[in-house]
Protein backbone atom coordinates (compact mmCIF):
# COMPACT_ATOMS: atom_id res chain seq x y z
CA UNK A 1 0.00 0.00 0.00
CA UNK A 2 0.87 3.44 -1.09
CA UNK A 3 1.43 6.17 1.87
CA UNK A 4 -1.95 7.57 -0.01
CA UNK A 5 -3.69 4.82 1.46
CA UNK A 6 -2.18 4.30 4.93
CA UNK A 7 -3.79 7.63 6.00
CA UNK A 8 -6.82 7.16 4.30
CA UNK A 9 -6.67 3.92 6.43
CA UNK A 10 -5.99 5.50 9.64
CA UNK A 11 -8.39 8.35 9.31
CA UNK A 12 -11.04 6.17 9.02
CA UNK A 13 -9.90 3.90 12.15
CA UNK A 14 -9.63 7.52 14.47
CA UNK A 15 -13.28 8.22 12.89
CA UNK A 16 -14.24 4.90 14.36
CA UNK A 17 -12.93 5.15 17.53
CA UNK A 18 -14.61 8.63 18.30
CA UNK A 19 -18.02 6.76 17.99
CA UNK A 20 -17.32 3.36 18.93
CA UNK A 21 -18.50 3.61 22.20
CA UNK A 22 -21.59 4.95 20.80
CA UNK A 23 -22.24 2.05 18.16
CA UNK A 24 -22.35 -0.44 20.95
CA UNK A 25 -26.21 -0.15 22.03
CA UNK A 26 -26.98 -0.29 18.26
CA UNK A 27 -27.23 -2.79 15.33
CA UNK A 28 -24.23 -1.62 13.89
CA UNK A 29 -21.38 -3.53 15.00
CA UNK A 30 -17.69 -2.66 14.10
CA UNK A 31 -17.16 -5.73 11.77
CA UNK A 32 -20.16 -4.19 9.82
CA UNK A 33 -18.72 -1.05 9.78
CA UNK A 34 -15.32 -1.88 8.54
CA UNK A 35 -16.46 -4.37 5.98
CA UNK A 36 -18.51 -1.98 4.34
CA UNK A 37 -15.68 0.98 4.68
CA UNK A 38 -13.34 -1.85 2.99
CA UNK A 39 -15.91 -2.59 0.25
CA UNK A 40 -16.35 0.98 0.00
CA UNK A 41 -12.58 2.11 -0.74
CA UNK A 42 -11.59 -1.44 -2.66
CA UNK A 43 -12.39 -3.11 -5.64
CA UNK A 44 -15.50 -3.26 -5.31
CA UNK A 45 -16.13 -0.05 -4.71
CA UNK A 46 -14.85 2.97 -5.81
CA UNK A 47 -11.46 1.80 -5.95
CA UNK A 48 -9.47 4.03 -3.57
CA UNK A 49 -6.62 2.19 -2.21
CA UNK A 50 -4.79 -1.02 -3.50
CA UNK A 51 -4.87 -4.07 -1.22
CA UNK A 52 -4.32 -7.52 -2.07
CA UNK A 53 -4.09 -10.25 -0.37
CA UNK A 54 -1.55 -11.61 -1.43
CA UNK A 55 0.61 -8.73 -0.44
CA UNK A 56 3.59 -9.54 2.20
CA UNK A 57 2.36 -7.01 4.47
CA UNK A 58 -1.60 -7.89 4.61
CA UNK A 59 -0.89 -11.38 4.58
CA UNK A 60 1.22 -11.11 7.68
CA UNK A 61 -1.51 -9.12 9.18
CA UNK A 62 -3.61 -12.24 8.71
CA UNK A 63 -1.00 -14.56 10.04
CA UNK A 64 -0.58 -12.67 12.88
CA UNK A 65 -4.63 -11.96 13.96
CA UNK A 66 -5.16 -15.98 13.79
CA UNK A 67 -1.94 -17.13 15.72
CA UNK A 68 -3.03 -13.96 18.46
CA UNK A 69 -6.20 -15.08 18.52
CA UNK A 70 -5.70 -19.24 18.57
CA UNK A 71 -2.90 -18.36 21.26
CA UNK A 72 -4.90 -15.73 23.66
CA UNK A 73 -8.15 -17.61 23.50
CA UNK A 74 -6.64 -21.04 24.31
CA UNK A 75 -5.26 -19.21 27.09
CA UNK A 76 -8.49 -17.71 28.18
CA UNK A 77 -10.10 -21.43 28.71
CA UNK A 78 -9.35 -22.71 31.79
CA UNK A 79 -9.68 -26.47 31.45
CA UNK A 80 -9.85 -26.89 35.63
CA UNK A 81 -13.17 -24.81 35.89
CA UNK A 82 -14.44 -25.73 33.01
CA UNK A 83 -14.90 -29.28 33.96
CA UNK A 84 -17.66 -28.02 36.71
CA UNK A 85 -19.78 -26.61 33.75
CA UNK A 86 -19.19 -28.94 31.20
CA UNK A 87 -22.08 -29.90 29.75
CA UNK A 88 -23.07 -27.10 27.54
CA UNK A 89 -19.89 -26.46 25.65
CA UNK A 90 -19.21 -30.39 25.56
CA UNK A 91 -22.31 -30.73 23.96
CA UNK A 92 -21.82 -27.86 21.38
CA UNK A 93 -18.40 -29.12 20.52
CA UNK A 94 -18.73 -32.90 20.94
CA UNK A 95 -21.96 -32.98 18.95
CA UNK A 96 -22.84 -30.12 17.43
CA UNK A 97 -19.90 -29.66 15.72
CA UNK A 98 -19.26 -32.33 13.66
CA UNK A 99 -22.98 -32.72 13.42
CA UNK A 100 -22.31 -28.87 11.64
CA UNK A 101 -19.30 -30.21 9.76
CA UNK A 102 -21.54 -33.34 8.37
CA UNK A 103 -25.02 -31.49 7.81
CA UNK A 104 -22.92 -28.51 5.98
CA UNK A 105 -21.10 -31.48 3.91
CA UNK A 106 -24.39 -32.92 2.57
CA UNK A 107 -26.02 -29.53 1.99
CA UNK A 108 -22.99 -28.99 -0.01
CA UNK A 109 -23.08 -31.64 -2.51
CA UNK A 110 -26.76 -31.63 -2.97
CA UNK A 111 -26.05 -27.67 -3.81
CA UNK A 112 -22.98 -27.67 -5.86
CA UNK A 113 -23.39 -31.23 -7.66
CA UNK A 114 -19.60 -30.97 -9.50
CA UNK A 115 -17.23 -30.99 -5.92
CA UNK A 116 -16.55 -33.88 -4.87
CA UNK A 117 -16.94 -35.60 -1.21
CA UNK A 118 -13.90 -33.85 0.58
CA UNK A 119 -14.14 -30.67 -0.82
CA UNK A 120 -17.50 -30.20 0.23
CA UNK A 121 -15.91 -31.83 3.68
CA UNK A 122 -13.50 -29.10 3.45
CA UNK A 123 -15.55 -26.29 3.20
CA UNK A 124 -17.88 -27.34 5.62
CA UNK A 125 -15.42 -27.47 8.00
CA UNK A 126 -13.66 -24.13 7.17
CA UNK A 127 -17.53 -22.61 7.79
CA UNK A 128 -17.42 -24.28 11.03
CA UNK A 129 -16.03 -22.46 13.52
CA UNK A 130 -18.10 -19.45 14.91
CA UNK A 131 -17.03 -16.03 16.11
CA UNK A 132 -18.54 -14.38 18.97
CA UNK A 133 -16.95 -11.43 18.65
CA UNK A 134 -19.42 -10.42 15.79
CA UNK A 135 -22.21 -9.90 17.38
CA UNK A 136 -20.89 -8.32 21.14
CA UNK A 137 -23.93 -7.59 22.79
CA UNK A 138 -24.89 -12.02 22.64
CA UNK A 139 -22.08 -12.65 25.00
CA UNK A 140 -21.96 -9.85 26.58
CA UNK A 141 -25.04 -8.93 28.01
CA UNK A 142 -25.35 -9.01 31.54
CA UNK A 143 -29.52 -10.07 31.34
CA UNK A 144 -28.92 -13.03 29.08
CA UNK A 145 -28.21 -16.11 31.19
CA UNK A 146 -24.67 -16.26 32.22
CA UNK A 147 -24.64 -20.15 31.65
CA UNK A 148 -25.66 -19.58 28.13
CA UNK A 149 -23.30 -16.63 27.59
CA UNK A 150 -20.12 -18.81 28.58
CA UNK A 151 -21.46 -21.69 26.85
CA UNK A 152 -21.28 -19.61 23.29
CA UNK A 153 -18.16 -18.02 24.79
CA UNK A 154 -16.29 -21.20 25.23
CA UNK A 155 -17.61 -23.08 21.63
CA UNK A 156 -16.38 -19.72 20.21
CA UNK A 157 -12.88 -19.99 22.07
CA UNK A 158 -12.15 -23.59 21.48
CA UNK A 159 -14.02 -24.47 17.52
CA UNK A 160 -11.33 -22.70 15.28
CA UNK A 161 -8.37 -24.68 17.44
CA UNK A 162 -10.16 -28.43 17.52
CA UNK A 163 -11.19 -27.44 13.17
CA UNK A 164 -7.44 -27.37 12.49
CA UNK A 165 -6.66 -30.66 12.15
CA UNK A 166 -9.69 -31.72 10.66
CA UNK A 167 -9.48 -29.37 8.15
CA UNK A 168 -5.80 -30.18 7.62
CA UNK A 169 -7.01 -33.70 7.06
CA UNK A 170 -9.78 -33.06 4.82
CA UNK A 171 -7.83 -31.43 2.48
CA UNK A 172 -5.06 -33.78 2.49
CA UNK A 173 -8.31 -36.51 1.80
CA UNK A 174 -9.45 -33.95 -1.03
CA UNK A 175 -5.56 -33.43 -2.51
CA UNK A 176 -5.53 -37.74 -2.80
CA UNK A 177 -9.40 -37.51 -4.13
CA UNK A 178 -7.73 -35.72 -7.44
CA UNK A 179 -4.64 -37.26 -8.07
CA UNK A 180 -2.50 -34.03 -6.38
CA UNK A 181 0.47 -36.10 -4.47
CA UNK A 182 0.25 -39.81 -3.76
CA UNK A 183 -1.81 -41.15 -0.72
CA UNK A 184 1.77 -41.58 1.24
CA UNK A 185 2.50 -37.92 0.50
CA UNK A 186 -0.49 -36.79 1.89
CA UNK A 187 -0.78 -39.08 4.88
CA UNK A 188 2.84 -37.70 6.00
CA UNK A 189 1.64 -34.67 5.42
CA UNK A 190 -1.03 -34.99 7.94
CA UNK A 191 1.43 -36.39 10.42
CA UNK A 192 3.56 -33.79 10.33
CA UNK A 193 1.40 -31.26 10.27
CA UNK A 194 -0.62 -32.12 13.27
CA UNK A 195 1.90 -34.23 15.11
CA UNK A 196 4.58 -31.37 14.65
CA UNK A 197 1.91 -28.74 15.61
CA UNK A 198 0.45 -30.42 18.40
CA UNK A 199 4.78 -31.34 19.39
CA UNK A 200 5.94 -28.22 19.32
CA UNK A 201 2.90 -26.20 20.68
CA UNK A 202 2.63 -28.23 24.09
CA UNK A 203 6.41 -28.04 24.70
CA UNK A 204 7.16 -24.57 23.64
CA UNK A 205 3.94 -23.44 25.45
CA UNK A 206 4.26 -25.32 28.98
CA UNK A 207 8.16 -24.35 28.96
CA UNK A 208 7.46 -20.98 28.58
CA UNK A 209 4.55 -21.14 30.98
CA UNK A 210 7.16 -22.10 33.65
CA UNK A 211 9.71 -19.96 33.05
CA UNK A 212 7.61 -16.85 33.02
CA UNK A 213 6.11 -18.24 36.56
CA UNK A 214 9.49 -18.71 38.05
CA UNK A 215 10.88 -15.57 36.92
CA UNK A 216 7.62 -13.59 37.52
CA UNK A 217 7.76 -15.18 40.78
CA UNK A 218 11.11 -13.47 42.00
CA UNK A 219 10.17 -10.74 40.56
CA UNK A 220 12.42 -10.21 38.02
CA UNK A 221 10.11 -9.44 35.56
CA UNK A 222 8.57 -5.79 34.41
CA UNK A 223 4.66 -6.56 33.83
CA UNK A 224 4.92 -4.93 30.21
CA UNK A 225 7.49 -7.52 29.30
CA UNK A 226 5.71 -10.47 30.83
CA UNK A 227 2.73 -9.87 28.43
CA UNK A 228 4.99 -9.48 25.91
CA UNK A 229 6.70 -12.33 26.93
CA UNK A 230 3.69 -14.44 26.81
CA UNK A 231 2.96 -13.37 23.53
CA UNK A 232 6.30 -14.17 22.42
CA UNK A 233 5.61 -17.79 23.20
CA UNK A 234 2.09 -18.18 20.67
CA UNK A 235 4.55 -16.04 17.93
CA UNK A 236 7.38 -18.24 18.78
CA UNK A 237 5.67 -21.70 18.89
CA UNK A 238 4.00 -20.55 15.48
CA UNK A 239 7.38 -19.61 13.80
CA UNK A 240 9.06 -22.95 15.14
CA UNK A 241 6.66 -25.64 14.24
CA UNK A 242 6.58 -24.33 10.65
CA UNK A 243 10.07 -24.22 10.31
CA UNK A 244 9.53 -27.68 10.87
CA UNK A 245 6.56 -28.44 8.50
CA UNK A 246 4.64 -28.52 11.12
CA UNK A 247 0.87 -26.52 11.24
CA UNK A 248 2.23 -23.54 12.96
CA UNK A 249 -2.07 -22.33 13.67
CA UNK A 250 -2.34 -25.81 15.48
CA UNK A 251 0.91 -25.13 17.70
CA UNK A 252 -0.01 -21.38 18.93
CA UNK A 253 -3.47 -22.69 20.09
CA UNK A 254 -2.00 -25.99 21.77
CA UNK A 255 0.65 -23.57 22.97
CA UNK A 256 -2.10 -21.57 24.43
CA UNK A 257 -3.70 -24.50 26.41
CA UNK A 258 0.02 -25.72 27.63
CA UNK A 259 0.49 -22.31 28.79
CA UNK A 260 -2.51 -21.28 30.57
CA UNK A 261 -1.97 -24.68 32.14
CA UNK A 262 1.61 -23.69 33.52
CA UNK A 263 0.73 -20.20 34.75
CA UNK A 264 -2.40 -19.82 34.96
CA UNK A 265 -1.96 -17.21 37.61
CA UNK A 266 0.53 -15.11 35.68
CA UNK A 267 -2.29 -14.53 32.82
CA UNK A 268 -4.30 -11.82 34.21
CA UNK A 269 -2.89 -9.38 32.59
CA UNK A 270 -2.30 -10.87 29.43
CA UNK A 271 -6.16 -11.25 28.39
CA UNK A 272 -6.75 -7.12 28.31
CA UNK A 273 -3.20 -6.19 26.11
CA UNK A 274 -4.29 -9.19 23.92
CA UNK A 275 -8.09 -7.78 23.86
CA UNK A 276 -7.03 -4.57 22.61
CA UNK A 277 -4.35 -5.89 20.18
CA UNK A 278 -6.99 -8.91 19.15
CA UNK A 279 -9.56 -6.27 18.23
CA UNK A 280 -7.41 -3.97 16.46
CA UNK A 281 -6.13 -6.52 14.42
CA UNK A 282 -9.46 -8.49 13.85
CA UNK A 283 -11.14 -5.19 13.09
CA UNK A 284 -8.28 -4.54 10.56
CA UNK A 285 -8.58 -7.70 8.89
CA UNK A 286 -12.11 -7.44 7.98
CA UNK A 287 -11.39 -4.19 6.66
CA UNK A 288 -8.76 -6.21 4.01
CA UNK A 289 -11.56 -8.70 3.64
CA UNK A 290 -13.90 -6.40 2.32
CA UNK A 291 -11.89 -4.50 0.20
CA UNK A 292 -9.37 -7.02 -1.38
CA UNK A 293 -11.82 -10.47 -1.36
CA UNK A 294 -15.08 -9.22 -1.20
CA UNK A 295 -15.56 -6.91 -3.38
CA UNK A 296 -14.32 -9.10 -5.93
CA UNK A 297 -16.61 -11.78 -4.87
CA UNK A 298 -19.25 -9.74 -5.58
CA UNK A 299 -20.00 -10.65 -8.96
CA UNK A 300 -19.27 -13.90 -8.45
CA UNK A 301 -22.47 -14.41 -6.48
CA UNK A 302 -24.97 -17.54 -7.25
CA UNK A 303 -28.28 -19.02 -6.44
CA UNK A 304 -25.84 -21.78 -5.38
CA UNK A 305 -23.35 -19.91 -3.07
CA UNK A 306 -26.27 -17.69 -1.82
CA UNK A 307 -28.83 -20.73 -0.82
CA UNK A 308 -25.25 -23.13 0.71
CA UNK A 309 -24.60 -19.32 2.74
CA UNK A 310 -28.38 -19.10 4.16
CA UNK A 311 -28.96 -22.51 4.95
CA UNK A 312 -25.04 -22.76 6.92
CA UNK A 313 -25.81 -20.29 8.29
CA UNK A 314 -29.31 -21.01 9.41
CA UNK A 315 -30.72 -25.11 9.40
CA UNK A 316 -27.14 -26.54 9.32
CA UNK A 317 -26.31 -24.25 12.50
CA UNK A 318 -29.55 -24.34 14.30
CA UNK A 319 -30.41 -27.85 13.65
CA UNK A 320 -27.07 -29.33 14.87
CA UNK A 321 -27.46 -27.33 17.87
CA UNK A 322 -30.52 -27.98 18.91
CA UNK A 323 -29.77 -31.71 18.30
CA UNK A 324 -26.59 -31.59 20.62
CA UNK A 325 -29.20 -29.57 23.27
CA UNK A 326 -31.59 -32.95 23.49
CA UNK A 327 -32.34 -33.62 27.17
CA UNK A 328 -30.49 -30.72 28.63
CA UNK A 329 -33.72 -29.62 29.78
CA UNK A 330 -33.43 -25.82 28.30
CA UNK A 331 -36.01 -23.61 27.02
CA UNK A 332 -36.90 -23.67 23.55
CA UNK A 333 -36.27 -20.04 23.37
CA UNK A 334 -32.79 -20.90 25.00
CA UNK A 335 -31.69 -23.72 21.95
CA UNK A 336 -33.14 -21.46 19.75
CA UNK A 337 -30.74 -18.28 21.01
CA UNK A 338 -27.77 -20.63 21.23
CA UNK A 339 -28.50 -21.90 17.92
CA UNK A 340 -28.83 -18.61 15.63
CA UNK A 341 -25.92 -17.07 17.47
CA UNK A 342 -23.03 -18.84 15.21
CA UNK A 343 -21.78 -16.04 13.33
CA UNK A 344 -18.87 -16.83 10.69
CA UNK A 345 -16.22 -14.90 11.10
CA UNK A 346 -12.05 -14.23 11.11
CA UNK A 347 -11.23 -18.22 11.38
CA UNK A 348 -13.35 -19.04 8.26
CA UNK A 349 -12.06 -15.55 6.32
CA UNK A 350 -7.93 -17.01 7.43
CA UNK A 351 -8.24 -20.80 7.00
CA UNK A 352 -10.14 -20.13 4.07
CA UNK A 353 -7.64 -17.76 2.95
CA UNK A 354 -4.62 -20.20 3.74
CA UNK A 355 -6.10 -23.63 3.48
CA UNK A 356 -7.77 -23.40 -0.25
CA UNK A 357 -4.23 -21.47 -1.84
CA UNK A 358 -1.96 -24.24 0.10
CA UNK A 359 -4.32 -26.82 -1.44
CA UNK A 360 -4.33 -25.31 -4.71
CA UNK A 361 -7.45 -27.99 -5.69
CA UNK A 362 -9.42 -27.17 -8.88
CA UNK A 363 -12.39 -25.57 -7.49
CA UNK A 364 -11.02 -23.64 -4.61
CA UNK A 365 -11.83 -20.14 -6.36
CA UNK A 366 -15.46 -21.00 -6.01
CA UNK A 367 -15.27 -22.63 -2.47
CA UNK A 368 -13.45 -19.50 -1.45
CA UNK A 369 -16.41 -17.51 -2.60
CA UNK A 370 -18.85 -19.45 -0.75
CA UNK A 371 -16.84 -18.81 2.52
CA UNK A 372 -16.35 -15.06 1.33
CA UNK A 373 -20.16 -14.69 1.00
CA UNK A 374 -20.78 -16.34 4.33
CA UNK A 375 -18.90 -14.75 6.11
CA UNK A 376 -20.24 -11.38 4.30
CA UNK A 377 -24.33 -12.25 5.45
CA UNK A 378 -23.18 -13.38 9.05
CA UNK A 379 -21.73 -10.21 9.49
CA UNK A 380 -24.63 -8.58 8.18
CA UNK A 381 -27.27 -11.12 9.78
CA UNK A 382 -25.78 -11.54 12.92
CA UNK A 383 -24.53 -8.02 13.18
CA UNK A 384 -28.01 -6.24 13.58
CA UNK A 385 -30.04 -8.90 15.10
CA UNK A 386 -27.14 -8.98 18.14
CA UNK A 387 -28.65 -6.29 20.42
CA UNK A 388 -32.60 -6.87 19.07
CA UNK A 389 -32.39 -10.46 20.06
CA UNK A 390 -30.15 -10.41 22.68
CA UNK A 391 -32.43 -8.33 24.50
CA UNK A 392 -35.44 -9.71 23.74
CA UNK A 393 -34.17 -13.35 24.65
CA UNK A 394 -33.00 -11.40 28.48
CA UNK A 395 -36.18 -9.89 28.48
CA UNK A 396 -37.88 -13.51 28.03
CA UNK A 397 -35.26 -15.03 30.54
CA UNK A 398 -36.76 -12.21 33.41
CA UNK A 399 -40.39 -13.11 33.02
CA UNK A 400 -40.10 -16.68 33.28
CA UNK A 401 -37.14 -17.12 34.90
CA UNK A 402 -37.57 -20.04 37.85
CA UNK A 403 -34.95 -21.03 39.93
CA UNK A 404 -34.99 -24.75 38.87
CA UNK A 405 -34.27 -23.68 35.35
CA UNK A 406 -31.11 -24.74 33.41
CA UNK A 407 -30.84 -21.52 32.35
CA UNK A 408 -30.17 -19.79 35.76
CA UNK A 409 -27.65 -22.07 37.26
CA UNK A 410 -24.67 -19.93 37.96
CA UNK A 411 -21.06 -21.11 36.81
CA UNK A 412 -17.78 -19.13 36.66
CA UNK A 413 -17.34 -16.76 33.88
CA UNK A 414 -14.32 -17.21 32.28
CA UNK A 415 -12.44 -14.03 30.10
CA UNK A 416 -13.15 -14.23 26.65
CA UNK A 417 -13.26 -12.38 23.67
Amino acid sequence: MAFPDVALLSGFVLAYALVSRRLESTPITGPMVFVGFGLIVGSGGFDLVEIGMEEGAVRTLAEATLVLLLFTDAIRIDLGRLRRQLELPARLLGIGLPLTVMAGTAVALVVFPDIGLWEAALLAAILAPTDAALGRAVVANPRVPIRVRQALNVESGLNDGLMLPVITLFLALAAVGIDLETPEFWAEFVAEQVGFGLLVGAVGGYVGGRLIREFAGRNWMDGAFRQLATLAIGVGAFAAAESVDGNGFVAAFVAGLAFGAAARDYCRGVYDFAEDQGELLALLTFLFFGAALAGPALDALSWQIGLYALLSLSVVRITSVAISLAGTRLKAPSVAYLGWFGPRGLASILFGLFILEEAALPVSAELFDVVIWTVLASVVLHGVTSVWLSERYAGWFSTHRREHMQEAQTVDEMPTR
